[in-house]
């Protein structure tokens, strides 16, 4: 394996890992294997979620992986019922506390929640959170540009990215160019289609064409084009496998190739009715 890494400079200076791992629908002992697996391969991004209810498994796997805590850009988010200011607040206490953590690299809004109306407050939260040192980096997920907008508009801080489902089927060319004029990093959520695209004719014969597999040509995709990306597994062979993708690059003719396959097609919710 090439144990090599690229990293994206936030708006705020601060440093993060492009590719990372995710944890979602993974169990604590799952979380804890899997995050020291990812660490020892050459991961040093991690991203959870008090939601996925595995923070506990997370920290102990950073533990486990016998590196330095300061090497590891640990990210965490505040779930819908936890918004406002105040539960906010206590919301990201609670996660430190599960992840064994004195602060965390970044939190972000995990949902918007338009209707509850209360990710002005959450976001003031965040910003209070990050001058006590709790926090390095703030940001949001899920974010179309109106709730981007407002959230400067009425705090004058922007999010220093913006993780989105994104993936082959789902582009989001529109947004994407939204947060470059905003100054936003994208971060892409679901990277690999749910697995849905590793089984595309056009990924398939990218694939056999460089020596690689499925999920390499994406995560590869993804990296060339400027995203951070957390691909999720708990499956040692395709944690190691998944950050393998360092040593080959796609030509313009596999972009092209992927860009028609934009169907504008989510597995997840819409952020502007979710929950």
């Amino acid at each position: 394996m090439s144990i090599q890494q690229s990293f994206i400079t936030l708006s705020d200076g601060n440093v993060i890992p492009q590719l990372g791992l995710g944890v979602w629908q993974a169990t604590q002992e799952q979380a804890a294997n899997a995050v020291s697996e990812a660490i020892k391969s050459g991961y040093r991004h991690v991203d959870t979620a008090s939601v996925y209810e595995n923070e506990d498994g997370v920290g102990i796997g950073i533990k486990q992986s016998g590196i330095a805590r300061e090497e590891v850009f640990v990210t965490t988010k505040v779930w819908n019922p936890e918004q406002g200011f105040d539960k906010a607040t206590a919301a990201l206490d609670a996660s430190l506390e599960r992840l064994q953590l004195s602060y965390v690299d970044l939190l972000l809004i995990h949902w918007p929640a338009p209707k509850m109306d209360l990710y002005v407050d959450t976001w003031k939260a965040l910003i209070a959170a990050k001058k006590q040192g709790k926090v390095r980096s703030i940001g949001v997920s899920n974010f179309n540009q109106e709730h981007l907008v407002r959230l400067i508009d009425e705090t004058g801080v922007k999010p220093a990215l913006n993780q989105i489902e994104l993936h082959p089927f789902l582009q989001q060319n529109t947004l994407q160019q939204v947060h470059k004029k905003l100054v936003i990093e994208t971060q892409a959520w679901s990277p690999l289609g749910q697995g849905k695209a590793l089984s595309h004719p056009t990924i398939i014969a990218i694939a056999e064409k460089h020596g690689k597999s499925a999920a390499q040509v994406i995560i590869r995709w993804h990296l060339q084009q400027g995203r951070i990306v957390i691909p999720k597994s708990v499956t040692p062979s395709r944690i190691q496998e998944n950050f393998d993708v360092f040593d080959f690059s796609l030509d313009l003719n596999d972009l092209e190739g992927i860009a028609l396959m934009d169907e504008c097609h989510r597995f997840g919710p819409d952020p502007l009715l979710f929950p």
